[in-house]
C-alpha cells in the first residue's frame, strides 16, 4: 500500500471544456475510486498482524474501502444521467 498514488486527473484549466469532459471527468474519477478500494482491501489482507487491534484496524480500512466504492458508484450514476442530458439522441 505504501507509495500507492491515485491517478485522479487534474482540472483543466485555461481551455475551453468540450461538451463531453465533465462526464469523462466522472468516469475516470469513479474508476480511480474503485482502484483505491481494491488497494485498501489488498493491503489490509497483506498484512501479517494479528490480535484485535489488527482486526479494529481491518475493519476501519474494509469501511474506508466500502466509501469508496459507494463515492464511485455515485459518480458512475451521475456520470450516465450526465451523457444521457448532453449527448445527441
Amino acid at each position: 500500500m505504501a507509495g500507492a498514488v491515485t491517478a485522479v486527473p487534474a482540472p483543466r484549466t485555461g481551455r475551453q471544456v468540450r461538451r463531453y469532459e465533465p462526464v469523462e471527468g466522472l468516469r475516470a474519477h469513479s474508476a480511480a475510486l474503485l482502484r483505491q478500494a481494491e488497494l485498501l482491501r489488498a493491503g489490509a489482507a497483506a498484512l501479517d498482524w494479528r490480535g484485535p487491534q489488527a482486526e479494529a484496524f481491518r475493519w476501519r480500512v474494509e469501511a474506508l474501502a466500502d466509501r469508496c466504492a459507494k463515492a464511485a458508484d455515485g459518480l458512475a450514476r451521475s456520470a450516465a444521467q450526465l451523457d444521457a442530458a448532453v449527448r445527441p439522441r
